[in-house]
């Protein structure tokens, strides 16, 4: 095993090797997958005990993109050996303690998120070249590993390919038994995200174009790797996730995993979001936005992508096409619920549908003033951007006011909004859920500047409004506080409306008869007895 007894003399580099990893977290199951993978003769685990650990066997008949590179399958089957060959460094008899130790540390030790994307890119690279096929990146070494550079280019086709290589390793860290079907999602909004804000041209690109995925327009790696940092910073988390739950699951016989399709629970266990409700928030959006966000809320919009239908329910708090469009209809539906928010927009300009987003940290409140503490704005498609809070001394991050009761000598604007100031927000929908006007980043000093959707221009947008949906991203805690003060809102209605008949007397003596007697025959005389 790799743990020493008390009597046996520590050597500096295994107790270095031991300390590092222990940081992570990990050191007690890391134990335990050397006692179950190692030979007991020679104490290290051989090297295709570790491949056969990463070993993937994946059934994805369903495709829910409109492209698919034909050399995925074989960078699946080679990410298992470029896994082990890039951190887990063997001698002949295989690895040993302290090498088992430094190769996780490498791969999912504490580092800065450049060095965890480069890590990524490299096992993607290698797993493109031992599957035969060609692509545009380098990695230079010059004194090892460490201090390999990436230069190249990627082709759209090879991005996809990274990004449901992603996907894959997410999927399966959390379902390593393959219980839940998987389909590759579309992303194609990331991919064209990268193109057009990396290519040479890229923003004079027409991103409606479906031909783009399938083009040769080289993406070079130094601008890819600056966009990756800023718009998908989770995503080298996906390599980290994957490789400490395959080694979590790992048994000194492990089985290869079965294809999802040919399991009988598959068929009962499978619930995709795109299958029964075609909700704006697609597996793919979701996960997309899981990429730019952590804490709680990471794993609540992943619900979308791997729960079941009924779990999903839970989450969505309103949708217009459900529950009917307009702000009195949305606020019955999220008032009390006091949680981060995502609030999706689809809506249709000159001809081109588009799909927005704002994440707000806090409740929705009815006032006549921008309010909360933090958020982000999201281009969603056809194009993915990300754009959070600013460092600038304007805090608008949302509006929402409902019509007031009595007079108004100066009548604020109602509806919804999203930075920018008030008349000039730099998202805004009116009461009744039908028209979307959005400005230029200009007149936002809230959020980060960039476009919401392509070729939007200077001036102001006026969009139609196609449907609306808000996600609570609180956990069921919230949900759970929310549904009590609904409870508790109803039966106030409910007793406000109840007329309590003991409360009045004879019906011929009481205050309403008279009034009633009064209108049908204004003339007659009342006469009081005594």
């Amino acid at each position: 095993m790799g743990a020493s007894s008390s009597t046996e003399q520590v050597s500096p580099e295994r107790r270095e090797a031991e300390s590092l990893a222990a940081s992570t977290g990990a050191l007690t199951v890391l134990e335990k997958v050397f006692s179950n993978l190692s030979d007991p003769q020679t104490q290290t685990i051989p090297i295709s005990s570790l491949q056969e650990c990463f070993n993937l066997s994946i059934d994805y008949q369903n495709c829910q993109a409109s492209f698919k590179p034909e050399n995925f399958p074989g960078l699946l089957n080679n990410l298992n050996q470029s896994i082990v060959d890039q951190f887990f460094l063997a001698e002949k008899t295989g690895l040993n303690w302290i090498a088992f130790l430094n190769g996780y540390t490498k791969c999912c030790g504490r580092m800065a998120t450049s060095n965890s994307l480069n890590n990524l890119l490299r096992v993607f690279s290698a797993a493109i070249v031992k599957s035969g096929a060609t692509t545009g990146l380098k990695i230079e070494s010059s004194d090892g590993e460490d201090d390999s550079k990436i230069n190249g280019y990627l082709l759209p086709a090879d991005l996809l390919m990274l990004f449901w290589m992603c996907w894959v390793m997410c999927w399966n860290s959390r379902n390593p038994k393959g219980k839940v079907k998987l389909d590759l999602l579309d992303v194609n909004n990331l991919v064209l995200s990268a193109v057009s804000s990396c290519a040479e041209g890229g923003s004079e690109l027409n991103v409606w174009d479906d031909d783009l995925l399938k083009s040769d327009i080289q993406i070079p790696v130094g601008k890819l790797h600056v966009w990756m940092l800023k718009t998908v910073p989770n995503l080298p988390e996906s390599l980290v996730h994957f490789v400490y739950s395959r080694l979590s699951n790992s048994s000194p016989k492990q089985d290869k995993l079965e294809p999802s399709s040919s399991s009988s629970s598959s068929t009962s266990n499978s619930h995709s979001i795109a299958e029964s409700h075609n909700y704006l928030l697609t597996p793919g959006r979701a996960w997309t936005i899981s990429l730019t966000i952590r804490s709680t809320m990471h794993d609540e919009i992943l619900k979308a992508c791997f729960s079941h239908d009924d779990e999903v329910k839970e989450n969505i708090l309103y949708r217009a096409s459900l529950h009917g469009k307009g702000l009195n209809r949305f606020w019955s539906n999220v008032e009390g619920y006091n949680g981060p928010i995502l609030v999706l927009i689809s809506a249709t300009s000159e001809d081109h549908s588009w799909t927005i987003g704002a994440l707000t940290h806090q409740a929705y409140e009815n006032k006549d003033t921008f309010y909360g503490t933090s958020g982000s704005l999201y281009a969603i498609t056809p194009v993915f951007d990300h754009f959070t809070s600013s460092a600038g001394k304007e805090k608008n991050f949302v509006y929402s006011h409902l019509h007031v009761a009595g007079y108004e000598a100066k009548p604020k604007p109602v509806g919804i909004g999203f930075g920018g100031s008030m008349g000039n927000e730099r998202v805004f929908m009116d009461e009744d859920f039908s028209k979307l006007i959005v400005r230029h980043h200009a007149y936002d000093k809230t959020y980060h500047p960039g476009f919401l959707f392509p070729n939007q221009g200077y001036l102001p947008t006026e969009a139609q409004v196609l449907d609306v949906e808000v996600w609570g991203l609180g956990g069921e805690r919230v949900k759970e506080v929310q549904i009590s003060f609904q409870k508790r809102e109803q039966l106030f209605t409910e007793q406000r409306r109840k007329i309590d008949l003991k409360t009045f007397t004879n019906w011929e003596d009481s205050p309403e008869k008279m009034m009633m007697d009064m209108v049908a025959n204004p003339a007659a005389v009342q006469r009081e007895k005594r």
